[in-house]
């Protein structure tokens, strides 16, 4: 029986994200993906193998900071925000995950490289109430 909810889900989503950026502790994060993992980013090889490999290659002062999440039955989408890349911007990213038997199987995500205020069409910031310094 799956016990997954749609907020079980997202405090799980939260929980790896900080597990695999901010704390760097990758065994620990390996729970949390399923060994079925289906990878649909452009950027990172196809498994759980290709997604951590692409993660121990990130500087160690990359973070992630969470916006907004939300879940509807096994998806959960985070828009994100990762400083410390070691470029000019900071990466704005809406993740995408599904879970299977409580486990994140399925994952897409968009980047973007964040706006400062005279680069901004809509004069808005992209993540929060202020542009970046």
């Amino acid at each position: 029986m799956n016990s997954s909810t749609p907020e079980r889900n997202k405090v799980l989503v939260l929980e790896d994200f900080d597990t695999r950026f901010n704390k760097r502790d990758y065994a620990a994060a390996e729970h949390f993906w399923s060994d079925r993992y289906i990878q649909r980013s452009a950027h990172i090889a196809s498994g759980r193998e290709g997604l951590f490999a692409l993660i121990r290659t990130l500087p160690d002062t990359l973070r992630y900071e969470n916006q907004l999440i939300m879940a509807e039955h096994d998806y959960v989408i985070a828009h994100g925000r990762f400083p410390g890349n070691e470029r000019p911007a900071a990466w704005i990213a809406v993740e995408i995950v599904r879970f299977e038997d409580g486990k994140l199987v399925e994952h897409w995500d968009v980047l973007q490289d964040e706006v400062t205020r005279p680069e901004s069409a809509s004069g808005l910031p992209m993540f929060g109430d202020r542009f970046p310094a």
